[in-house]
């Protein structure tokens, strides 16, 4: 009997729904793309998608922008954020977020990463006097101890940007993730949790944060246009003072954003029939160790990761070939050269840190899956079954090699 293998795609989306294209085919057939460009008593695309977007998390104020690390280095940038400052934020995250930092000229202080593949809190503990910013990256959907963490970052002074990337829709007991900090920054990329190609959206309660985004998104004098931004007063000094730096969302994108974001919660629920089905398929696979969730966390299961614990570089890589070979694309970040969009902490050059033992000892153990919505449940199925199988087979090889 030949081995079963999976043949569908790990980077293939769902269709913009209909709403969405007819939504765009109006923006282009109208011309007025630019978010701006508006007719009398019309309110854009972009406006619409702040506001919604805005009550849809609890928010006062929201800012759409050109992408997710847009969003970043423009929350840094409107917290002060100045070249040579120091910022926090996790060694295990995605080159985007250390990139944002770079872009403004400062310089990332990486924390490092529990088993649980969240910033581990005692060593940020230990680092809270390096940074007065954390630039907070929920990476792959999980989130930490938020009340820990807030409590921590309120005492020592530190202001935190959440890098919501990976958790638009999840939340902690009950918190809409990017609420807690004082910025909320999400992606709209193709592979994440709403589809635009390109795109991004900002958050906040602080009203003078949101003007100072608002002018460096390169609203001009327009800022009045945002419905979902502070009231005008807010700009009075920070229209003269802060830099246009232009990184606006146009209307084509916010159209085919909005019918998505009111589609969020329904497709999550699809996402975690898809996650639970994987997880319930590899447990107890012998040398596999799933991440637990904990109950105070609503997750959106976009992806999936294990960890090979106390595993060789080799018999990873046998993993990840075997798995391949049989259709299924695993990612690992325990790699020592950056393959696509895996990376971590030490790829990352222009930063000199210090080695990270503990983190790295982790960091050698994960493995990531995306899980698109265009896998069934069977397909779900029949992945759990590739991997616990050859998972079982590398892992039983080795037992046999290390007794023998």
């Amino acid at each position: 009997m030949s081995a079963e293998v999976f043949t569908g795609s790990f980077t293939q989306q769902e269709p913009i729904p209909d709403e969405g294209i007819a939504a765009a085919n109006a923006v282009m057939r109208s011309g007025r793309l630019h978010r701006y460009n508006t007719a009398p008593g019309e309110t854009a695309e972009t406006v619409l998608l702040e506001q919604e977007f805005a009550a849809q998390v609890g928010a006062k104020y929201c800012l759409a922008v050109a992408s997710g690390g847009y969003a970043m280095a423009t929350a840094l940038r409107a917290l002060g954020v100045k070249p040579g400052d120091r910022v926090l934020t996790n060694a295990f995250t995605l080159a985007p977020v250390p990139g944002a930092i770079a872009a403004v000229g400062a310089v990332p202080v990486f924390v490092g990463v529990s088993d649980q593949l969240v910033i581990d809190l005692e060593d940020l503990a230990a680092k809270q006097g390096e940074a007065k910013v954390l630039l907070l990256s929920h990476m792959r959907g999980h989130l930490c101890d938020m009340e820990a963490l807030m409590t921590l970052c309120n005492e020592a002074g530190i202001a935190v940007i959440e890098d919501c990337a990976h958790t638009m829709g999840a939340a902690w007991k009950g918190v809409p993730s990017g609420t807690q900090g004082r910025i909320g920054c999400y992606s709209c990329q193709t592979y994440k949790h709403v589809n635009s190609g390109e795109g991004g959206l900002l958050v906040t309660d602080d009203a003078e944060v949101a003007a100072r985004a608002i002018m460096l998104s390169g609203s001009y004098m327009l800022y009045e246009k945002h419905l979902a931004g502070p009231p005008p007063e807010t700009f009075a000094q920070i229209r003269y003072e802060t830099p246009n730096i232009s990184g606006r969302m146009d209307n084509l994108r916010a159209a085919i954003l909005r019918p998505q974001l009111r589609n969020l919660a329904e497709q999550r629920e699809r996402w975690n029939e898809r996650y639970r089905k994987i997880e319930a398929g590899l447990r107890g696979t012998p040398g596999l160790t799933l991440i637990a969730r904990p109950e105070a966390e609503s997750y959106v299961g976009s992806s999936i990761q294990f960890l090979l614990k106390d595993w060789s570089g080799e018999a990873v890589q046998q993993v990840l070939r075997r798995s391949a070979e049989r259709g299924v694309e695993l990612k690992w970040f325990g790699a020592p050269e950056p393959v696509g969009f895996t990376s971590r902490y030490d790829s990352w050059r222009y930063v000199d840190t210090p080695p990270m033992p503990r983190s790295d000892a982790v960091l050698a153990g994960i493995i990531d899956m995306r899980v698109p919505l265009t896998f069934s449940l069977e397909d779900c199925g029949l992945i759990a079954r590739i991997i616990r199988a050859e998972v079982g087979a590398v892992y039983q090889a080795t037992q046999d090699e290390n007794s023998g």
